[in-house]
């Protein structure tokens, strides 16, 4: 009954091991969640409280699709502070959730005979949502070696004239890197050369850099912005998960059709909860560095102990709250090694498979937990590794 696309649909395997761990904390087992991708803090009292007062005030209808006026005049701010960079709010489109800006661009770019190049490793629904739109979903390599930057020749070597888009994400889920400069500007150049040729930059993580830098949002190239979609959104920065908030900006040829995908499937995003997002954006601050050392201190931690384990080594995650150390010299496939873990030693994980085929020899600790959970979990892989 089903249409045929339908079985191209991917899931995410994060979910997948989170059920087995929660089925296994409910019989009993002790299991310590480096599993998960989500901030381990609260969502911060004013924008709680925002929401509260939202509602009490009787915002309890529909809102214009793109938005509330306000809060996209607040995202306005937001991009000026932050980053620099002027935007228009015509251009922006408030969505629930950041997926809701990935799916659409794909739907609106992806159709049989075109191509849609994206990161291996990388997040699994941009393949899966992809290769739903009937589009051929190609893999380009992030490269340990380098941070896992992409490198441009690579990317640009693929393009051909069916390619409708490229997705770059920095810092980048599942592996904690973050793309060299110099790269982003080659590829730039290098797409003067495919005019039809757009890109999604997720930038979910932007407020998540470490070690003092500052993100470099692809908004900063003029010559991009007319086939530039960015990503963002409140649930990493925020730690605001559950919400379920995002926004997208959009080129001028793109938004109105966004907009109308939108109507057809969402409507509006909640009103109480648009509220909340403008609060978070125009309030304190201070949440936001303070978890953001915090992840940058637990980096520090899991990056020294897993280097110092035989048979890992890890690349310095410089963003996000992942590690994704190469396991390869351990013997045994990925999917192995989580699951192992898990049913074993009662941590979960996820193996690198699940971000792509590249992804073999590679396993993914999130450090978005306490400290103390971290070190009895990396006790327990250490003394592991060193019983094989």
């Amino acid at each position: 009954m089903l249409a045929h696309n339908a079985s191209l649909l991917e899931t995410e395997s994060a979910f997948d091991v989170l059920a087995r761990a929660e089925a296994l904390n409910s019989n009993g087992r002790r299991i310590i969640n480096l599993g998960i991708g989500q901030p381990d803090f609260k969502t911060s009292a004013h924008i709680v409280e925002a929401a509260i007062r939202a509602l009490k005030d009787g915002h309890h209808g529909y809102t214009p699709a793109p938005g509330l006026p306000n809060l996209k005049e607040s995202l306005v701010g937001y991009y000026a502070d932050h980053f620099g960079q002027a935007i228009d709010s015509s251009q922006i489109l408030v969505v629930p959730g950041g997926k809701v800006t990935m799916a659409f661009a794909m739907m609106l770019l992806g159709e049989p005979g075109r191509e849609i190049l994206y990161p291996d490793p990388g997040f699994p629904i941009y393949r899966s949502m992809a290769a739903y739109t009937g589009a051929s979903a190609l893999p380009y390599a992030v490269h340990e070696e380098l941070g896992f930057s992409f490198k441009a020749s690579e990317i640009l070597s693929k393009l051909t004239d069916n390619t409708r888009l490229i997705i770059l994400n920095s810092p980048g889920n599942p592996t904690g890197g973050s793309n060299l400069d110099s790269e982003v500007e080659a590829l730039v150049a290098g797409l003067r050369d495919f005019p039809n040729c757009a890109v999604l930059s997720d930038e979910i993580y932007a407020r998540l850099h470490f070690d003092g830098r500052q993100h470099q949002t692809l908004l900063k190239f003029d010559e991009l912005r007319d086939r530039l979609i960015v990503l963002d959104g409140w649930s990493k920065t925020y730690a605001m998960t559950g919400w379920r908030l995002g926004w997208g900006i959009w080129p001028k040829t793109m938004i109105g059709a966004a907009t109308k995908l939108a109507i057809n499937v969402h409507s509006c995003v909640n009103a109480p909860a648009q509220f909340a997002a403008q609060a978070a954006l125009e309030g304190p601050q201070d949440a936001v560095d303070d978890m953001r050392a915090a992840f940058q201190a637990r980096r520090d931690l899991v990056h020294q102990r897993l280097n110092a384990m035989p048979g890992i080594r890890a690349a310095k995650p410089k963003g996000a709250f992942y590690a994704f150390p190469n396991i390869s010299a351990l013997g045994m496939p990925s999917k192995q090694v989580q699951d192992i873990w898990l049913e074993e030693l009662g941590i979960a994980t996820i193996a690198g498979t699940s971000f792509g085929d590249a992804g073999a020899d590679y396993i993914r600790l999130s450090f978005a937990n306490s400290t103390e959970n971290i070190n009895e979990a990396l006790d327990k892989i250490e003394a592991w590794v060193k019983s094989l």
